[in-house]
């Protein structure tokens, strides 16, 4: 197997798209060597706990309507052409993701990050559930088959919240400065959302020479 490490923010719209694409690639490539873990990156780390109303943090973001608009209707172009469904009219507020990291870490733990990763991408960007709030991150720990009364019990303390930051500022310090970036191998850095086309090259790649090393 070779390890690709995905760092990325659920609240962030190129990683939704980005992991899509990788999905389609993975669909064309079933044999595909690719052992798949996630790594926490927030795009605001500075974040109030509470997060902030959408609209505000989008005009600041962008300096004003018009800015946030231009900014986001390549998002929505991208997202429908690889059939993805973002609601952005249902988000009222822009979280704070911490907590949804911490639940990624913990579901990492019990071999469920995938399903995770993804019910947060889908509670978000589809449902415009704020995934800052326990009660909606217990809902997505329980779909996955966790323990929800546990996740609970641990996003009422502040347990590994040290190690979410400090395993976000790494990635910072390595030089990644938006995200996604996914990190082949550990070695090979392919940041962005990439086409299906290339990730399947990058597949075929890794398989040859893979067969090639167990040849020699």
């Amino acid at each position: 197997m070779v390890k690709l490490d995905i760092v990325s923010d659920p609240i962030c719209p190129w990683c939704y798209i980005g992991k899509a694409c990788l999905d389609k690639a993975l669909a064309e490539r079933p044999g595909h060597p690719f052992e798949i873990e996630w790594h926490p990156y927030q795009l605001n780390p500075d974040m109030p706990p509470e997060g902030m109303d959408r609209r505000e943090y989008l005009e600041k973001k962008f300096g004003g309507k018009e800015g946030a608009v231009q900014a986001y209707a390549p998002i929505a172009e991208r997202a429908e052409a690889e059939g993805l469904t973002i609601n952005f009219d249902k988000i009222q507020r822009t979280p704070n993701t911490m907590d949804a990291h911490r639940l990624i870490h913990w579901a990492g733990i019990e071999g469920r990050q995938m399903a995770v990763a993804m019910s947060l991408f889908r509670a978000y960007f589809e449902d415009g559930r704020d995934i800052s709030e326990h009660e909606v991150l217990g809902d997505i720990a329980d779909s996955a088959e966790m323990d929800a009364a546990v996740v609970q019990k641990l996003l009422a303390s502040d347990a590994d919240i040290e190690g979410i930051a400090g395993r976000d500022k790494a990635f910072r310090e390595m030089g990644i400065t938006g995200v996604p970036c996914f990190i082949v191998a550990g070695k090979h850095a392919v940041p962005g959302c990439q086409a299906p086309d290339l990730w399947i090259k990058v597949i075929d790649e890794i398989v040859e020479n893979l067969e090639t090393d167990q040849d020699a």
